[in-house]
């Protein structure tokens, strides 16, 4: 039996207003990778519209990431449907780039002396390379004492053992070295193997930051925003998310983006770059930095709206699992905005982000509405459903 029902008058246009804001209960910090390897946060909470909030993010690996959330303009989406998405007739490597990359310069000769105990961990032999630091540590060598910490740290060919990583890593920061710094700010904060003293931990962090540590600088900004809460605390970290966002570390970023936009006093040079920060953020994986660039390029924030763009970008976040996108996709295809409309499809993303606590009235009254057949479609489509 068929369970249509009218389409309400409130599915006409994307709702932008979510939950309430998450408290922040504790300073987090953001881990550092092994060389090689990326870390990526998970799919943190969106926040009321139009502020810019603390509040705890995502674990990753034994710590967590503080986040700022985006704020959303408050006009609504056109509810007029777009010519439907062409599919791309595919493009060579040096077409998306935009053009033909120059030739590399010359490689400069390596002049210092090779690190054997470097290269031994880079290939995975870490007994040789925990063999050949280990001496080198005893007398005193900064990186030799950071490699050996990391080695226990990990369990890299040995049994994890944290307190004589601590031991290392503090060995190596006193030393000087900025990521032993780093590594060793993180566990003063929370007291692992060592006794808990926030005062030295923001020290070193600070230390390690000034060092040009990329993870120091983002996470000292962190701490500078937890230390004074509003406009004050973020333009005081400022600086330090500057430094780690042109290194690269997506977090910064992305909170970069919200300071460019949102702060008052902001440079208007700056300011404009608002939207290219929250693109290089979402480039690097970052799935909340995703839905926020969809949201941004639908409603013209920051810059030009682009419903096609919104549209791909909300996609790419929903496929990461991110359940708000899941939600707000379902509200494109049910609209066409930037999109054609599909219903199995709005009913699939629908689903999804039901079946993860995310309530949305408009949507069950569509889903509700749709025939039998089309439900148990979506259904499905949502149980083959695997995050990308």
């Amino acid at each position: 039996m068929s369970h249509r029902r009218r389409l309400t008058a409130s599915m006409l246009c994307l709702g932008l207003t979510l939950g309430p804001v998450v408290g922040m209960h504790s300073v987090a910090f953001a881990q550092e990778a092994l060389p090689g390897v990326t870390q990526e946060p998970e799919q943190a909470p969106a926040e009321k519209r139009g502020r810019i909030t603390p509040f705890n993010g995502a674990a990753l690996p034994e710590d967590e990431v503080l986040r700022l959330q985006p704020p959303v303009d408050a006009k609504k989406i056109q509810t007029k449907a777009e010519e439907p998405v062409k599919p791309s007739g595919g493009v060579g490597v040096f077409d998306r780039m935009g053009a033909v990359l120059p030739a590399l310069p010359a490689e400069k000769p390596f002049e210092g002396k090779p690190d054997d105990a470097y290269g031994a961990f880079q290939r995975g032999y870490y007994l040789t390379a925990l063999e050949i630091a280990l001496p080198k540590a005893q007398l005193g060598d900064a990186a030799a004492q950071t490699l050996v910490a990391e080695i226990f740290s990990q369990g890299l060919g040995v049994a994890k053992n944290t307190k004589d990583a601590a031991f290392w890593y503090e060995q190596a920061a006193n030393a000087g070295n900025p990521s032993a710094m780093f590594k060793y700010a993180l566990i003063l904060m929370d007291g692992r193997d060592v006794p808990r003293d926030r005062k030295r931990s923001e020290e070193m962090m600070k230390k390690a930051a000034d060092s040009g540590n990329a993870l120091a600088q983002f996470n000292y900004g962190q701490l500078l925003v937890a230390d004074m809460p509003g406009p004050k605390g973020l333009k005081a970290a400022q600086p330090y998310y500057e430094k780690s966002a042109e290194q690269g570390i997506a977090d910064a970023q992305y909170a970069l983006s919200q300071i460019y936009l949102n702060v008052d006093g902001i440079d208007e040079a700056k300011r404009e770059t608002a939207r290219q920060w929250l693109t290089r953020a979402a480039k690097a994986g970052y799935d909340t930095a995703q839905l926020d660039l969809a949201i941004w390029l639908v409603d013209g924030v920051g810059g030009d709206r682009n419903l096609e763009e919104g549209f791909k970008w909300m996609r790419r976040a929903a496929e990461r699992g991110n359940v708000v996108a899941q939600n707000k996709l379902a509200h494109l295809y049910v609209n066409a905005i930037g999109t054609r409309p599909d219903p199995i499809e709005a009913a699939k993303w629908y689903v999804l982000s039901r079946r993860a606590g995310l309530t949305d009235p408009a949507l069950e009254d569509f889903y509700l509405g749709l025939e039998d057949d089309q439900q148990k479609a979506a259904l499905d489509a949502a149980n083959k459903h695997r995050p990308s």
